[in-house]
Protein backbone atom coordinates (compact mmCIF):
# COMPACT_ATOMS: atom_id res chain seq x y z
CA UNK A 1 0.00 0.00 0.00
CA UNK A 2 1.68 3.31 -1.48
CA UNK A 3 0.92 6.34 0.05
CA UNK A 4 2.16 9.57 -2.57
CA UNK A 5 3.76 12.59 -0.07
CA UNK A 6 3.38 14.59 -2.59
CA UNK A 7 -0.11 14.77 -2.59
CA UNK A 8 -1.88 17.51 -1.43
CA UNK A 9 -5.89 17.85 0.85
CA UNK A 10 -7.85 21.00 -0.16
CA UNK A 11 -8.23 21.14 3.92
CA UNK A 12 -5.96 20.64 6.87
CA UNK A 13 -6.23 17.38 8.51
CA UNK A 14 -6.00 18.17 11.87
CA UNK A 15 -9.61 19.52 13.41
CA UNK A 16 -10.29 22.68 14.82
CA UNK A 17 -8.18 23.80 17.49
CA UNK A 18 -11.13 24.18 20.31
CA UNK A 19 -12.81 23.16 23.55
CA UNK A 20 -13.91 19.56 22.04
CA UNK A 21 -10.11 18.82 20.82
CA UNK A 22 -8.95 19.79 23.88
CA UNK A 23 -11.51 17.92 26.41
CA UNK A 24 -11.00 14.78 23.81
CA UNK A 25 -7.26 14.58 23.47
CA UNK A 26 -7.25 14.74 27.30
CA UNK A 27 -9.67 11.55 27.17
CA UNK A 28 -7.26 9.89 25.23
CA UNK A 29 -3.81 10.27 26.94
CA UNK A 30 -5.61 8.96 30.39
CA UNK A 31 -7.27 6.17 28.07
CA UNK A 32 -3.76 5.42 26.80
CA UNK A 33 -2.76 5.58 29.69
CA UNK A 34 -4.58 2.51 31.55
CA UNK A 35 -4.91 0.10 28.15
CA UNK A 36 -1.30 0.32 28.27
CA UNK A 37 -0.45 -0.73 31.94
CA UNK A 38 -3.20 -2.66 31.75
CA UNK A 39 -1.72 -4.97 28.42
CA UNK A 40 1.82 -4.62 29.19
CA UNK A 41 0.98 -5.80 33.28
CA UNK A 42 -1.34 -8.98 31.96
CA UNK A 43 0.60 -9.54 29.00
CA UNK A 44 3.89 -10.23 27.66
CA UNK A 45 5.62 -6.71 27.52
CA UNK A 46 7.10 -7.52 23.95
CA UNK A 47 4.05 -9.13 22.65
CA UNK A 48 2.01 -6.12 23.71
CA UNK A 49 3.77 -3.28 22.10
CA UNK A 50 4.18 -5.94 19.23
CA UNK A 51 0.24 -5.90 18.59
CA UNK A 52 -0.33 -2.51 19.37
CA UNK A 53 2.32 -0.91 16.88
CA UNK A 54 0.77 -3.39 14.02
CA UNK A 55 -2.97 -1.66 14.92
CA UNK A 56 -1.35 1.83 15.32
CA UNK A 57 0.12 1.27 11.75
CA UNK A 58 -2.64 0.16 9.91
CA UNK A 59 -5.13 2.57 11.70
CA UNK A 60 -2.42 5.74 10.21
CA UNK A 61 -2.57 4.31 6.99
CA UNK A 62 -5.97 4.02 6.71
CA UNK A 63 -5.79 7.77 8.01
CA UNK A 64 -3.13 8.95 5.90
CA UNK A 65 -5.24 7.30 2.90
CA UNK A 66 -8.32 9.53 3.37
CA UNK A 67 -8.38 12.51 0.83
CA UNK A 68 -9.41 15.09 3.88
CA UNK A 69 -9.98 15.39 7.42
CA UNK A 70 -12.34 12.49 8.91
CA UNK A 71 -13.28 12.71 12.59
CA UNK A 72 -13.56 8.95 13.24
CA UNK A 73 -10.21 7.96 11.51
CA UNK A 74 -8.45 11.09 13.03
CA UNK A 75 -9.56 10.45 16.44
CA UNK A 76 -8.88 6.27 16.29
CA UNK A 77 -5.34 7.38 14.78
CA UNK A 78 -4.70 9.27 18.32
CA UNK A 79 -6.67 6.77 20.30
CA UNK A 80 -4.10 4.47 19.15
CA UNK A 81 -0.88 7.05 19.03
CA UNK A 82 -1.40 6.98 23.13
CA UNK A 83 -1.65 3.51 23.27
CA UNK A 84 1.38 2.66 21.08
CA UNK A 85 3.17 5.35 21.92
CA UNK A 86 2.16 4.78 25.96
CA UNK A 87 3.33 1.56 25.80
CA UNK A 88 7.03 2.36 24.20
CA UNK A 89 7.49 4.23 27.27
CA UNK A 90 6.50 1.64 29.77
CA UNK A 91 8.34 -0.83 27.81
CA UNK A 92 11.52 0.88 28.35
CA UNK A 93 11.11 1.30 31.88
CA UNK A 94 9.25 -2.07 32.98
CA UNK A 95 10.92 -4.39 30.32
CA UNK A 96 14.09 -3.14 30.16
CA UNK A 97 14.95 -0.96 33.23
CA UNK A 98 15.63 2.55 32.14
CA UNK A 99 15.22 5.14 34.34
CA UNK A 100 12.37 7.74 33.65
CA UNK A 101 14.81 10.65 33.61
CA UNK A 102 16.68 8.74 30.72
CA UNK A 103 13.71 7.88 28.97
CA UNK A 104 12.53 11.14 29.40
CA UNK A 105 15.84 12.78 27.80
CA UNK A 106 15.79 10.68 25.13
CA UNK A 107 12.20 11.12 24.14
CA UNK A 108 12.98 14.90 24.24
CA UNK A 109 15.75 14.62 21.89
CA UNK A 110 13.53 12.64 19.51
CA UNK A 111 10.69 15.48 19.31
CA UNK A 112 13.91 18.05 19.02
CA UNK A 113 15.12 16.21 16.37
CA UNK A 114 11.60 15.59 14.45
CA UNK A 115 10.84 19.29 15.02
CA UNK A 116 13.93 20.76 13.42
CA UNK A 117 13.33 18.11 10.62
CA UNK A 118 9.65 19.00 10.27
CA UNK A 119 10.74 22.90 10.07
CA UNK A 120 13.57 22.67 7.70
CA UNK A 121 11.83 20.63 5.23
CA UNK A 122 8.31 22.57 5.66
CA UNK A 123 9.20 25.91 6.97
CA UNK A 124 6.74 25.86 9.47
CA UNK A 125 4.85 23.74 12.34
CA UNK A 126 1.75 25.26 12.22
CA UNK A 127 -1.02 22.21 12.53
CA UNK A 128 -2.90 24.36 9.94
CA UNK A 129 -0.54 23.35 7.65
CA UNK A 130 -1.21 19.61 7.79
CA UNK A 131 -2.29 20.35 4.01
CA UNK A 132 -0.17 17.06 2.21
CA UNK A 133 0.76 13.49 3.19
CA UNK A 134 4.49 14.60 3.92
CA UNK A 135 3.36 17.47 6.30
CA UNK A 136 0.82 14.72 7.92
CA UNK A 137 3.68 11.99 8.15
CA UNK A 138 5.35 14.78 10.13
CA UNK A 139 2.87 15.61 12.46
CA UNK A 140 2.07 12.06 13.65
CA UNK A 141 5.91 11.79 13.90
CA UNK A 142 5.60 14.32 16.10
CA UNK A 143 2.54 12.78 18.10
CA UNK A 144 3.72 9.93 18.69
CA UNK A 145 7.00 11.21 20.43
CA UNK A 146 4.86 13.88 22.45
CA UNK A 147 3.00 10.90 23.75
CA UNK A 148 5.40 9.17 24.96
CA UNK A 149 7.73 11.81 26.11
CA UNK A 150 4.38 12.95 27.80
CA UNK A 151 4.14 9.28 29.28
CA UNK A 152 7.94 9.32 30.68
CA UNK A 153 7.68 12.99 32.10
CA UNK A 154 4.15 11.76 34.14
CA UNK A 155 5.47 8.41 35.85
CA UNK A 156 8.81 10.52 36.86
CA UNK A 157 6.79 13.16 38.42
CA UNK A 158 4.68 10.37 40.32
CA UNK A 159 7.36 7.93 41.33
CA UNK A 160 10.82 9.30 40.70
CA UNK A 161 9.81 12.31 42.30
CA UNK A 162 7.38 11.07 44.73
CA UNK A 163 4.65 13.41 44.44
CA UNK A 164 1.95 10.61 43.68
CA UNK A 165 -0.70 10.44 40.96
CA UNK A 166 -3.30 13.11 41.96
CA UNK A 167 -0.33 16.02 42.95
CA UNK A 168 1.48 14.55 40.01
CA UNK A 169 -2.21 15.42 37.77
CA UNK A 170 -2.45 19.22 39.58
CA UNK A 171 1.28 19.94 38.44
CA UNK A 172 0.45 19.06 34.81
CA UNK A 173 -2.63 20.84 34.84
CA UNK A 174 -1.05 23.89 36.46
CA UNK A 175 1.72 23.59 33.79
CA UNK A 176 -0.83 23.06 31.01
CA UNK A 177 -3.02 26.26 32.04
CA UNK A 178 0.64 28.41 31.52
CA UNK A 179 1.19 28.32 27.42
CA UNK A 180 -2.89 28.44 27.72
CA UNK A 181 -3.25 31.16 29.21
CA UNK A 182 -0.54 32.52 27.67
CA UNK A 183 -1.93 32.13 24.72
CA UNK A 184 -5.57 33.86 25.30
CA UNK A 185 -4.27 36.83 27.67
CA UNK A 186 -1.12 38.26 26.02
CA UNK A 187 -0.91 36.42 22.87
CA UNK A 188 1.67 34.18 23.15
CA UNK A 189 2.92 32.42 20.01
CA UNK A 190 -0.01 30.22 19.22
CA UNK A 191 2.45 27.69 17.63
CA UNK A 192 4.54 27.17 20.47
CA UNK A 193 1.76 27.43 23.40
CA UNK A 194 -0.26 24.58 21.09
CA UNK A 195 2.69 22.19 21.35
CA UNK A 196 3.74 23.40 24.81
CA UNK A 197 -0.25 22.53 26.03
CA UNK A 198 -0.30 19.14 23.71
CA UNK A 199 2.49 17.38 25.33
CA UNK A 200 1.82 18.43 28.69
CA UNK A 201 -1.58 17.26 27.71
CA UNK A 202 -0.35 13.06 27.92
CA UNK A 203 1.33 13.54 31.96
CA UNK A 204 -1.76 15.68 32.38
CA UNK A 205 -4.46 12.76 31.66
CA UNK A 206 -2.05 9.88 32.60
CA UNK A 207 -1.81 10.95 35.65
CA UNK A 208 -5.34 11.28 37.02
CA UNK A 209 -5.64 7.89 35.05
CA UNK A 210 -3.19 5.81 37.09
CA UNK A 211 -4.70 7.85 40.33
CA UNK A 212 -8.09 6.20 39.49
CA UNK A 213 -6.29 2.63 38.41
CA UNK A 214 -3.77 2.05 40.88
CA UNK A 215 -4.13 0.33 44.37
CA UNK A 216 -4.79 2.31 47.84
CA UNK A 217 -1.43 1.45 48.76
CA UNK A 218 -0.15 3.66 46.15
CA UNK A 219 -2.25 6.06 46.54
CA UNK A 220 -5.07 5.55 44.48
CA UNK A 221 -8.25 4.75 43.99
CA UNK A 222 -8.45 0.95 43.30
CA UNK A 223 -10.41 1.22 40.15
CA UNK A 224 -8.58 -1.12 38.16
CA UNK A 225 -6.77 -0.12 34.80
CA UNK A 226 -9.10 -2.36 32.75
CA UNK A 227 -11.86 -0.52 34.23
CA UNK A 228 -10.42 2.98 34.11
CA UNK A 229 -9.51 1.94 29.99
CA UNK A 230 -13.26 1.05 29.94
CA UNK A 231 -14.73 3.82 31.38
CA UNK A 232 -12.27 6.67 29.08
CA UNK A 233 -12.70 4.42 25.81
CA UNK A 234 -16.60 4.52 26.60
CA UNK A 235 -16.44 8.40 27.26
CA UNK A 236 -14.36 8.72 23.89
CA UNK A 237 -16.75 6.83 22.09
CA UNK A 238 -19.79 9.06 23.30
CA UNK A 239 -17.82 12.50 22.28
CA UNK A 240 -16.31 11.12 19.08
CA UNK A 241 -20.59 9.94 18.11
CA UNK A 242 -21.42 13.61 19.01
CA UNK A 243 -18.85 15.50 16.74
CA UNK A 244 -19.09 13.21 13.80
CA UNK A 245 -23.39 14.17 14.25
CA UNK A 246 -22.19 17.48 14.64
CA UNK A 247 -20.03 17.81 11.47
CA UNK A 248 -22.88 15.31 9.35
CA UNK A 249 -25.75 18.06 10.53
CA UNK A 250 -23.20 20.90 9.95
CA UNK A 251 -22.51 19.13 5.89
CA UNK A 252 -26.49 19.02 5.20
CA UNK A 253 -26.89 22.34 6.11
CA UNK A 254 -24.76 24.04 4.02
CA UNK A 255 -25.28 21.59 1.11
CA UNK A 256 -29.18 22.78 1.78
CA UNK A 257 -27.93 25.97 1.02
CA UNK A 258 -25.90 25.68 -2.03
CA UNK A 259 -22.87 26.55 -0.25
Amino acid sequence: MIINLGRQFRTSKVPNIDGSFWFVKILTTAMGEATSDYFVHHFAPALAVLGAGVIFVVVLVWQLRFPRFSTTSYWLAVVMVSVFGTMCADVLHVGLGVPYVVSAACFAVALTVIFLAWHHVEGTLSIHSITSARRELFYWATVTATFALGTALGDMAATTLHLGYFSSGLLFLGLFLVPALGYRLIKMNAIGTFWACYILTRPLGASFADWMGVSHERGGLNWGNGNVALLFSTAIAVVVAFLVFKQRRRSISTSSLGW
